[in-house]
């Protein structure tokens, strides 16, 4: 009954922006802190973004200046902007709902490819 769900991905060129959104339904959305995560073979899932119910936003050192995450909790989505990305930004991103009371409990999407690549 619980669904995370990414999309947004694609195929862009170096310098170039993406949008990604993750819906979630089943959860109480407000409660739960939204994390985004970036998987590429070969290496260990590393947390891109995360945001909590009220707003609070922290970013991986190597997104900062480049990635803006936002929340609309009208919606139940969480959103990642994504600005000019390189390849080195190629990856599966996923997104997950954490729950801010209960912390192991979360809710993972199955991610959504973004390629950089000229």
């Amino acid at each position: 009954q619980v669904q995370v769900a990414e999309s947004g991905g694609g195929l862009v060129q170096p310098g170039g922006s993406l949008r990604l959104s993750c819906a979630a339904s089943g959860i109480m959305f407000n409660v739960y802190i939204m994390n985004w995560y970036r998987e590429t073979p070969g290496h260990q899932r590393e947390l891109v973004a995360d945001i909590t119910s009220d707003g609070t936003t922290k970013y991986a050192d190597s997104v900062k200046g480049r990635f803006t995450i936002s929340r609309d909790n009208t919606k139940n989505t969480v959103y990642l902007q994504m600005n000019n990305l390189n390849p080195e930004d190629s990856a599966v991103y996923y997104c997950n709902a954490q729950h801010s009371y209960s912390p192991s409990l979360i809710h993972w999407g199955q991610g959504t490819q973004v390629t950089v690549s000229s």
